[in-house]
């Protein structure tokens, strides 16, 4: 299997093939802004070092951690640019893998189990980490005859090692796993709890009783993006699980706190490449068109 240098790829090659990619990168690919895609990302830190924002909630990073995200959370990396940054990400097309579950064993769980007791984060110890590395190891090594089913075989033995994994990660006290400043986990908090109602800068800075210069500074010190990019990749985020769960176009809109469809309309396409019609009718298995 070939392995790319660059997450855009990789997300590319996952989403035309409908299957999995696996990209190896280091520190010389810049980071993306606080984003979303149509994929699952499951992300191993090999240097660590790191600060990722993934919804409301920041996570230090180090090294041997493995992160799983699924298609609706908006996600961006912080504190990273003069630092060496090495990972590997796999990008996973969704209906591959449950494609590949079964009745009794349901691979979608380190992507979709958000309960309280569990998060996005798990700590591999160093054998858990050779383990995995093996699987990487195994799956960029095969080629030849039955290469496509030895493939499938051992990326169904790695989720199935991630999962029990996963499901062994309950963390009593999150908040030694989390890494924040309680103005700024209150300000996420509030975002996320408030997401149809209007979010200007000035209503939170009131609502906080912080200026909007400071409020701005606290922000992106804390999370490496600017409170509005952050509002609206958590709109899109929230509007693409609507569209997913049926609701319309316009209803949608209306719920992710965009009272202007133009604004709606243009910040959906820039961040996912389709329209927000399109995209509903890609979902509902109606032929794209507007």
């Amino acid at each position: 299997m070939e392995i790319f240098n660059s997450c855009k790829q990789s997300i590319t090659d996952c989403i035309e093939r409908k299957y999995f990619s696996i990209a190896h990168l280091y520190s010389d690919e810049k980071p993306m802004d606080m984003h979303i895609h149509d994929c699952y990302e499951m992300y191993y830190s090999v240097s660590g070092g790191k600060q990722f924002l993934i919804n409301n909630r920041l996570y230090n990073i180090f090294p041997g951690d493995i992160f799983f995200i699924n298609q609706y959370e908006s996600h961006h990396l912080t504190k990273i640019d003069s630092q060496i940054h090495e990972r590997i990400v796999f990008s996973i097309y969704p209906e591959f893998l449950r494609s590949m579950s079964t009745k009794d064993t349901d691979l979608d769980i380190c992507f979709q189990d958000r309960s309280l007791n569990s998060n996005h984060k798990v700590s591999l110890s160093p054998e858990e980490q050779k383990r995995f590395l093996y699987y990487v190891h195994k799956l960029t090594d095969i080629q030849g005859y039955g290469s496509d089913l030895l493939e499938r075989a051992a990326f169904l033995e790695m989720m199935v090692f991630l999962n029990k994994r996963f499901q062994k990660n309950y963390i009593k006290d999150t908040e030694k796993e989390i890494n924040g400043n309680a103005q700024v986990d209150a300000i996420l908090s509030y975002i996320n709890q408030h997401m149809g109602e209007p979010l200007s800068l000035e209503q939170l800075a009131s609502h906080f009783y912080l200026s909007s210069s400071y409020l701005c500074r606290l922000f992106k010190s804390a999370t490496g993006t600017t409170i509005n990019k952050y509002i609206t990749a958590r709109r899109i985020s929230h509007a693409k699980e609507l569209l997913a769960e049926g609701c319309s176009v316009t209803e949608t809109c209306e719920k992710c706190g965009f009272r202007d469809y133009s604004n709606f309309f243009k910040a959906f396409t820039k961040a996912t490449q389709v329209s927000p019609k399109r995209y509903s009718q890609f979902l509902s298995g109606r032929t794209p068109g507007e």
